[in-house]
Protein backbone atom coordinates (compact mmCIF):
# COMPACT_ATOMS: atom_id res chain seq x y z
CA UNK A 1 0.00 0.00 0.00
CA UNK A 2 0.88 3.59 -0.71
CA UNK A 3 0.21 7.10 0.55
CA UNK A 4 -1.88 9.22 -1.60
CA UNK A 5 1.52 11.56 -1.74
CA UNK A 6 3.12 8.70 -2.36
CA UNK A 7 1.17 7.44 -5.19
CA UNK A 8 0.82 11.14 -6.72
CA UNK A 9 4.32 11.42 -6.95
CA UNK A 10 4.54 7.98 -8.97
CA UNK A 11 1.90 9.19 -11.32
CA UNK A 12 3.51 12.53 -11.85
CA UNK A 13 6.87 10.95 -12.06
CA UNK A 14 8.29 11.12 -16.00
CA UNK A 15 8.77 7.78 -17.07
CA UNK A 16 10.30 6.26 -20.41
CA UNK A 17 10.97 3.25 -22.06
CA UNK A 18 13.46 1.04 -21.30
CA UNK A 19 13.44 -1.31 -24.40
CA UNK A 20 11.56 0.59 -26.79
CA UNK A 21 9.65 -1.09 -29.20
CA UNK A 22 6.78 0.21 -31.82
CA UNK A 23 3.84 -0.47 -29.84
CA UNK A 24 0.41 -1.84 -31.77
CA UNK A 25 -2.83 -2.80 -30.42
CA UNK A 26 -4.05 -5.67 -32.15
CA UNK A 27 -7.19 -7.84 -31.01
CA UNK A 28 -6.70 -10.26 -28.29
CA UNK A 29 -3.47 -8.15 -27.41
CA UNK A 30 -2.40 -8.87 -24.01
CA UNK A 31 1.31 -6.98 -23.39
CA UNK A 32 3.53 -5.33 -20.63
CA UNK A 33 6.11 -2.73 -21.42
CA UNK A 34 8.87 -2.07 -18.72
CA UNK A 35 9.38 1.85 -17.63
CA UNK A 36 12.11 3.59 -15.62
CA UNK A 37 11.36 6.76 -13.60
CA UNK A 38 13.14 9.71 -13.95
CA UNK A 39 14.74 9.17 -10.78
CA UNK A 40 16.53 5.96 -12.55
CA UNK A 41 15.10 3.71 -9.06
CA UNK A 42 11.53 3.61 -9.63
CA UNK A 43 10.30 1.14 -11.92
CA UNK A 44 7.19 1.00 -13.63
CA UNK A 45 5.31 -1.00 -15.94
CA UNK A 46 2.60 -0.36 -19.30
CA UNK A 47 0.17 -3.21 -19.68
CA UNK A 48 -1.26 -3.13 -23.01
CA UNK A 49 -5.15 -5.32 -23.67
CA UNK A 50 -7.29 -5.25 -26.41
CA UNK A 51 -10.21 -7.96 -26.35
CA UNK A 52 -10.83 -10.52 -29.27
CA UNK A 53 -15.01 -10.00 -30.10
CA UNK A 54 -15.51 -6.99 -29.12
CA UNK A 55 -12.93 -4.89 -30.87
CA UNK A 56 -13.50 -1.48 -29.18
CA UNK A 57 -13.02 -3.36 -25.37
CA UNK A 58 -9.23 -2.14 -24.40
CA UNK A 59 -7.37 -1.46 -20.84
CA UNK A 60 -4.73 0.62 -20.59
CA UNK A 61 -3.00 0.46 -16.95
CA UNK A 62 0.23 1.87 -15.24
CA UNK A 63 1.23 0.18 -12.44
CA UNK A 64 4.09 1.36 -10.09
CA UNK A 65 6.76 -0.96 -7.91
CA UNK A 66 5.44 -4.13 -10.26
CA UNK A 67 1.92 -4.53 -8.77
CA UNK A 68 0.59 -1.38 -8.08
CA UNK A 69 -2.32 -0.20 -9.93
CA UNK A 70 -1.60 3.63 -10.39
CA UNK A 71 -3.55 4.25 -13.03
CA UNK A 72 -6.07 2.35 -15.69
CA UNK A 73 -8.39 3.57 -18.53
CA UNK A 74 -10.83 0.84 -19.34
CA UNK A 75 -12.68 1.72 -22.76
CA UNK A 76 -15.72 0.01 -23.43
CA UNK A 77 -15.39 -2.09 -20.51
CA UNK A 78 -17.75 -4.22 -18.09
CA UNK A 79 -19.56 -1.59 -15.51
CA UNK A 80 -17.96 -1.03 -12.41
CA UNK A 81 -19.08 -0.94 -8.95
CA UNK A 82 -17.38 1.34 -6.38
CA UNK A 83 -17.06 0.73 -2.69
CA UNK A 84 -20.16 2.74 -2.39
CA UNK A 85 -22.33 0.66 -4.49
CA UNK A 86 -22.24 3.93 -7.06
CA UNK A 87 -21.89 2.36 -10.57
CA UNK A 88 -20.27 3.49 -13.69
CA UNK A 89 -20.50 2.41 -17.49
CA UNK A 90 -19.34 2.24 -20.21
CA UNK A 91 -15.76 3.83 -20.66
CA UNK A 92 -14.72 4.81 -17.29
CA UNK A 93 -11.21 5.48 -15.18
CA UNK A 94 -9.44 4.73 -12.41
CA UNK A 95 -6.69 6.09 -10.46
CA UNK A 96 -5.25 4.92 -7.07
CA UNK A 97 -6.83 6.20 -4.10
CA UNK A 98 -5.10 5.46 -0.78
CA UNK A 99 -7.10 2.74 1.55
CA UNK A 100 -8.99 1.40 -1.90
CA UNK A 101 -6.01 1.68 -4.15
CA UNK A 102 -7.74 0.82 -7.57
CA UNK A 103 -11.32 0.07 -6.63
CA UNK A 104 -12.88 3.15 -7.21
CA UNK A 105 -13.99 4.12 -10.96
CA UNK A 106 -14.73 8.04 -12.32
CA UNK A 107 -16.11 8.68 -15.79
CA UNK A 108 -14.13 9.97 -17.98
CA UNK A 109 -12.59 13.41 -18.05
CA UNK A 110 -12.89 15.12 -21.92
CA UNK A 111 -9.77 17.27 -21.18
CA UNK A 112 -7.39 14.32 -20.06
CA UNK A 113 -9.24 11.41 -22.55
CA UNK A 114 -10.33 13.64 -25.77
CA UNK A 115 -11.86 10.68 -28.10
CA UNK A 116 -11.82 7.38 -26.21
CA UNK A 117 -13.10 6.32 -29.30
CA UNK A 118 -9.73 6.13 -30.81
CA UNK A 119 -7.47 4.25 -30.24
CA UNK A 120 -4.52 5.79 -30.93
CA UNK A 121 -5.63 9.12 -29.64
CA UNK A 122 -6.22 7.13 -25.85
CA UNK A 123 -3.18 5.74 -26.09
CA UNK A 124 -1.32 9.26 -26.47
CA UNK A 125 -4.11 11.01 -23.97
CA UNK A 126 -2.86 7.86 -21.08
CA UNK A 127 0.88 8.28 -21.67
CA UNK A 128 0.39 12.09 -21.33
CA UNK A 129 -1.74 11.51 -17.92
CA UNK A 130 0.41 9.23 -16.73
CA UNK A 131 3.86 11.36 -17.54
CA UNK A 132 5.44 8.44 -20.18
CA UNK A 133 7.38 10.19 -22.35
CA UNK A 134 7.96 9.45 -26.24
CA UNK A 135 5.26 6.59 -26.70
CA UNK A 136 6.82 3.80 -29.06
CA UNK A 137 4.15 3.82 -31.73
CA UNK A 138 3.66 4.40 -34.99
CA UNK A 139 0.93 6.24 -37.00
CA UNK A 140 -1.77 3.56 -38.09
CA UNK A 141 -0.50 0.67 -36.17
CA UNK A 142 -3.06 1.24 -33.23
Amino acid sequence: MLTQAEADTLIAMRKSFINPVTVSIPPGIDQTHELMGDDNREQFLLDLWRGTIRLSKLKFQNRGRKAIVLVRLDINGSPHTNPDDAKITGTHFHIYREGFEDKWAYPVDSNHFRNPNNIQQSFEDFCRYCNIESPPYQEGLL
